[in-house]
């Protein structure tokens, strides 16, 4: 079994102009997703991020974000344990971040001995 992140892009735009009725449907749709996951043995871990953020650059300079010219944010995260890369990928078409023009990241992680 392998592991692979999934990154979860946001569009907040989008959330913004959705009904409460849909952002209602929306959550009930992740809390089923998480939970089929976690029944089935692929959820390795999870964490929602905050939607502020700073970044250091190679100048050692800070810079306070989100950023306005930005369409997307990184909104949070879930590890899963899968058979390989096309398993993962199947797992994410299901994911309710790809409503509201989300997206969802699929990265195999490297497993190293320290």
């Amino acid at each position: 079994m392998e592991k692979f992140m999934l990154i979860f892009r946001n569009n907040p735009a989008a959330f913004e102009a959705a009904a409460p009725e849909q952002m209602q449907a929306n959550i009930q749709r992740w809390m089923t997703w998480m939970n089929d996951l976690a029944q089935a043995g692929k959820l390795a871990g999870a964490e929602e991020l905050t939607p502020s953020a700073k970044v250091v650059t190679n100048k050692q300079v800070v810079t306070d974000g989100p950023f306005t010219e930005s369409k997307e944010i990184v909104g949070g995260f879930v590890i899963i344990n899968a058979a390989n890369i096309d398993e993962a990928l199947e797992i994410a078409k299901n994911c309710p971040n790809l409503e509201f023009e989300g997206s969802v990241e699929v990265r195999p992680i490297v497993v190293r001995e320290y």
